[in-house]
């Protein structure tokens, strides 16, 4: 294995300007689920690693001005185990639930997730029916990007090259809703996607629909939600909706599932997600964390 230099920064300026300084060979590290067996089987090479873990901003989970704030180093543990999440972010919990397995979640973050920006990101479709901000930072100051503009492709994302994510900013809902993410795996346990699909019902029967694994990114499809917008749910309107989704997915066929399987599988998805979703608005079962498939 190659060596490099180790860096521990205590405070998102000392972070930023070690990155500023290190960008073009170096890598963070908040859970290391993916950098370090990355390096290790040589697939990356680095210069430079720098640890962000002993930051204290960055643990950050709390409500403040009507929206969540997930800092960076906040694991999908810490997300499951925490009441405001169950509460008020229902979806993101149930999402946080599917990722890997239990060990891996002890040490994997969703901002870690999401800037690996691999198609199949279990907390993406989550986050993008929620309306994400993420926020980074720089030498440059911060910014805001859409979770919608985060993603570019396999693994790519917006951020510039000396930006550090500190931390996602997402909405609270302020009416009732109901919502759910379904994942087909090839079994349970720690398996990527095959599929994977959010939704949401607002009270004001406002849809929202995401999916990963089927697109080069994880993607939320407007078309689709647009054709249901104002409308008492009914599985016969998934007939029209069909035709959006085929329209905006481009699955590809791999070990884990062939294009044919993922197209047929994101209409049976969404169909027992918004089903789900429905039933939760009005205050039905299942309640979240059960198995939909």
């Amino acid at each position: 294995m190659s060596s490099f230099d180790y860096f521990s920064p205590k405070t998102l300026e000392e972070a930023v300007q070690l990155y500023n300084e290190h960008s073009a060979s170096a890598r963070l590290l908040l859970g290391g689920t993916d950098l370090v067996n990355m390096i290790n089987d040589e697939m990356i090479k680095t210069n430079a690693v720098i640890d962000l873990k002993n930051i204290a901003y960055l643990k950050q989970l709390e409500l403040k001005d009507n929206h969540l704030y997930i800092g960076a180093d906040v694991t999908f543990t810490e997300l499951i185990e925490s009441d405001i999440i169950r509460e008020k972010f229902p979806v993101i919990w149930e999402s946080s639930r599917k990722v890997a397995s239990m060990g891996i979640r002890n040490r994997a973050t969703i901002v870690g997730n999401i800037c690996s920006s691999v198609p199949s990101a279990d907390s993406a479709p989550a986050l993008l029916i929620r309306e994400t901000i993420v926020r980074v930072m720089s030498v440059n100051g911060k910014r805001e990007i859409d979770i919608a503009d985060f993603f570019i492709g396999p693994r790519k994302n917006a951020l510039k090259e000396n930006e550090i994510v500190i931390n996602l900013k997402i909405p609270v809902l302020n009416k009732s809703f109901g919502g759910s993410y379904v994942k087909m795996g090839r079994y349970k346990g720690e398996d990527l996607a095959q599929v994977g699909v959010a939704t949401l019902v607002t009270e004001d029967l406002q849809y929202r629909i995401a999916y990963c694994a089927v697109s080069p990114k994880p993607i939320r499809i407007k078309k689709a939600e647009q054709l249901l917008n104002g409308r008492e749910f009914s599985v016969e309107f998934l007939k029209d909706v069909d035709t959006e989704i085929m329209n905006a997915i481009s699955p590809i066929g791999d070990i884990r599932a062939s294009k044919s399987y993922r197209e047929k599988m994101s209409s049976v998805l969404l169909e027992k997600s918004l089903i789900a979703s429905y039933s939760r608005l009005k205050g039905n079962k299942p309640e979240y964390g059960k198995e939909l498939l």
